[in-house]
């Protein structure tokens, strides 16, 4: 296992309505996708800060929604929800996107993941409908401090596998 890789996510914006992240784990594929799709492991990593998960609803097939809902310290109910458009395990997922703080707003996201030596790397991307809805996203540091977390946790899975081997 290296080092951590916190603040190591590199953010790209290949066109005005896209935003590219990229970012390695020190896991398997598998895993990584599992902690990107398993509602078991969502509600332990999709919080980037301090907020309490409240709903966590995923139904991982193409056609099936996700729904999750984060409250703030202050009390601030955060809504993302979405619909899968494709699915391709453990390498890709495609659903919309959509931040219910901001009405009228759509995007596409999608994740790719792939490995080499037993590091993942996750391509993220969010493709807005439009300059109005891009326009909205300005700051990056929920999704760093997401990484982060799940870095963290993916950590102590490997670890506790690597107990249980010996």
């Amino acid at each position: 296992m290296t080092a951590k890789r916190h603040g190591s996510t590199v953010f790209d914006f290949p066109d005005a309505l896209t935003i590219v992240a990229t970012r390695t784990f020190d896991a398997p594929i598998q895993l990584v996708f599992d902690v990107f799709t398993v509602e078991e492991h969502i509600r332990k990593t999709f919080p980037p800060f301090d907020e309490a998960m409240t709903v966590c609803s995923i139904d991982l097939r193409v056609g099936g929604d996700y729904h999750y809902v984060m409250v703030t310290p202050d009390g601030i109910e955060c809504s993302f929800r979405g619909t899968f458009l494709e699915i391709e395990p453990p390498t890709r997922t495609v659903q919309t996107w959509q931040f219910d703080g901001w009405p009228g707003v759509r995007a596409v996201e999608s994740m790719v993941f792939t490995e080499a030596d037993g590091v993942t790397t996750l391509t993220y991307t969010l493709r807005f409908d439009d300059q109005a809805g891009r326009d909205h996203m300005t700051k990056f540091d929920g999704h760093e401090a997401q990484f982060d977390k799940i870095d963290d946790y993916l950590a102590g899975l490997t670890s506790d596998a690597g107990d249980r081997v010996q």
